[in-house]
């Protein structure tokens, strides 16, 4: 009877095993377009906020009551200086650097001024066809003839000059280190070819940023900051005859922080680095939704809401991330 609750043994070993792998609370099949075929489909959409979207929106909140609305702050070019890309997956770290800049200081707004500098082949267009008496909103505009001071209606728009705000100061800089393997360990275990092994391991982002007066290129504060990336992978391994039956299982889990998601938050760490440096108020006080350390705080749900909630404490470190 013993060797019949062997195999019994080795599948439930499999299943808690493979139970450490988490699968959507609502996956489904749906079919999207008469005729098409079902996909598979799970969670909605929803917001990409990090630990720090909060202390951003508190931050910003501050900026608003102290009146800095009118300081212009923009965003250049913030390159992968990593030079690492494979062939399978191409670039290993996101091209998307000035966009997570953008979205992030866009949580300081009304507090800031944002003005867009990054891509601007729209905007530059439309204001060569304004130039060229090219651009209409569907309405007539009077215009005034500049030889025969004469009065009319044009279908285009009039251009008097000095539309565009010039911005006061704009952040550059890059991604500068992607080190894949800063530590690791693991350990395996095999007894009659039945075992189990488990590793975990550290690898590490930076990025250095700049904010620069527009005017003057006068470089007012610069920040290199670097996030930590941990993971882990277990598995286990079942070769081996059970009576006349020869089982062969491999089962295991591996869990890694995302790495673009990594990029984000440090980008957003850097940001609330260097503009306290030219406007003057310090994020004091806001505190991100969720400990970025284990320290015990953590709500009593374990969860975190999402919401945007600025969590002020007097005993809490200002300048604590």
């Amino acid at each position: 009877m013993m060797e019949y609750t062997k195999p019994f043994a080795a599948v439930a070993v499999v299943a808690t095993l493979g139970g450490c792998a988490t699968f959507p609370n609502e996956m489904r099949r749906e079919v999207l377009n008469e005729g098409d075929l079902a996909v598979v489909m799970s969670s909605k959409p929803t917001p990409n906020n990090t630990p720090l979207t909060a202390k951003l929106v508190c931050y910003g909140e501050r900026l608003e009551a102290a009146n800095k609305g009118d300081i212009a702050l923009t965003v250049g070019n913030i390159r992968d200086y990593t030079g690492k890309q494979n062939d399978a997956e191409g670039f290993l770290v996101t091209q998307g650097g000035p966009l997570m800049a953008y979205t992030a200081l866009g949580h300081l707004v009304p507090g800031i001024t944002l003005l867009e500098r990054f891509d601007t082949q729209i905007g530059d267009a439309e204001l060569t066809y304004l130039s060229n008496r090219q651009l209409g909103d569907g309405r007539m505009h009077a215009s005034v003839d500049p030889n025969t001071g004469q009065s009319s209606q044009v279908p285009w728009k009039p251009y008097f000059g000095g539309s565009v705000l010039q911005s006061d100061y704009y952040i550059v800089g890059g991604i500068t280190e992607l080190n894949f393997n800063i530590q690791s360990g693991g350990a395996e275990l095999s007894v009659n070819n039945v075992g189990g092994k488990g590793r975990i391991y550290t690898m590490n982002i930076s990025v250095d940023l700049r904010i620069v007066g527009s005017q003057s290129f006068r470089v007012f504060d610069t920040v290199s900051i670097q996030k930590q990336i941990s993971g882990y992978e277990i598995g286990t391994d079942v070769f081996r005859f059970f009576g006349s039956d020869l089982w062969d299982v491999n089962a295991g889990a591996k869990s890694q922080e995302p790495l673009q998601l990594a990029v984000r938050m440090a980008i957003e760490s850097a940001l609330l680095e260097i503009v306290p440096t030219v406007t003057g108020v310090e994020p004091t006080g806001c505190q991100p939704a969720v400990p970025l350390v284990d320290d015990g705080n953590y709500p009593e749900d374990g969860k975190y809401s999402g919401k945007y909630t600025s969590i002020e404490s007097e005993a809490a470190d200002p300048e604590a991330l």
